[in-house]
């Protein structure tokens, strides 16, 4: 059925098949019509980051920015849910159009610049869901923000967020918001993760629960960047790392329709370059801190080869666009 319905998306302008599809599972989530998408997956459950997780199989941030079909993605068998980047005030994000598919690659290039309602509107969405499993709620800043005020962006976020949270996920790896990445290097770094982390101390000490920190970091690091991060997440003690956000990278989609559009490229073609930041982060970081494993997940064999490579999660997005929500029934039930 979904291969059906995909052919009739992809002759859509990419961004209106994916508002489509979310008001779809947004409306119809309670309805005899939510049969088209739930499924029963094994159980598999993974302990991380102090939670409990049904199955490791998670849905990447990006696709449900507002939290507006959680019911929906949960019935499919996600053993959690991330949902985002939410930023402190509404943003249209980057002028349309601004996401393109690459079916030759089974990839996406996006370009959105975190788009969303804001937080509010989120934590209403939250607030609504019925929905009671394991939510990560990934966290940015706004475009016009300078970046010696984002510091305040993430914290405005992460106080409102904290109580309806199981972890809290920081986005400083997103090509599509300037400046951004500054934040995955040096002082701009410590500064962040060290005022995270006093936030979170506060705000466990308030109200008797803590929610795990996880910062989403990109697929272009040398390998003396990602030991820079590693030594940095050790040092404020985060909770854990989310690899990788999209790459600017187009050698893998070079000469094809599209590649040359300005933004982030995902898909298949992210496997191996994310995968090495996993492998690399796994060496670094050892059993102190869980690696989150994302990008170019679209078969059970690749979800495989990503806690091979030391993930202890796994999260889909382009993948799970491509394939459907079957991809997440085959996953887990061939862990």
């Amino acid at each position: 059925m979904y291969s059906w319905l995909r052919a009739w998306l992809f002759r859509q302008d990419a961004e209106k098949s994916h508002d489509f599809t979310m008001g779809v599972l947004s409306r119809y989530a309670h309805t005899p019509l939510s049969l088209a998408w739930r499924q029963q997956v094994d159980a598999h459950p993974v302990r991380v980051m102090g939670i409990d997780f049904p199955n490791p199989v998670g849905l990447a941030a990006g696709l449900d920015k507002n939290g507006e079909a959680i019911d929906a993605f949960a019935q499919m068998g996600f053993g959690f849910i991330e949902v985002g980047t939410v930023t402190p005030k509404a943003q249209a994000g980057n002028p349309k159009p601004r996401m393109f598919r690459i079916p030759e690659r089974t990839a996406i290039i996006n370009r959105m610049g975190f788009n969303n309602k804001g937080v509010d509107h989120l934590v209403g969405q939250i607030s609504k869901a019925r929905f009671r499993g394991v939510l990560g709620i990934n966290i940015g800043k706004n475009k016009d923000t300078p970046e010696d005020q984002a510091v305040n962006d993430y914290l405005l976020c992460m106080r409102k967020v904290y109580p309806y949270a199981s972890y809290i996920a920081v986005n400083i790896s997103s090509p599509n918001t300037p400046g951004l990445r500054a934040f995955q290097h040096g002082n701009a770094l410590d500064d962040l993760l060290s005022a995270l982390k006093a936030l979170q101390h506060e705000l466990h000490q308030k109200d008797g629960r803590y929610v795990p920190l996880a910062v989403k970091i990109a697929p272009d690091l040398t390998d003396e960047g990602i030991t820079d991060i590693a030594q940095a997440l050790l040092k404020h003690e985060i909770d854990g790392v989310i690899a990788t956000n999209t790459t600017l990278s187009r050698d893998p989609v070079a000469g094809l329709p599209h590649a040359d559009e300005a933004g982030g490229l995902s898909g298949s073609v992210l496997f191996d370059s994310s995968t090495r930041v996993v492998q690399r982060l796994c060496e670094q970081l050892g059993d102190q801190i869980p690696v989150i494993g994302v990008g170019g997940i679209d078969s059970p064999e690749r979800a495989q080869a990503k806690l091979a490579a030391g993930a202890k999660l796994i999260q889909v997005y382009t993948g799970f666009i491509y394939e459907g929500p079957e991809l997440i029934r085959k996953i887990v039930n061939n862990l």
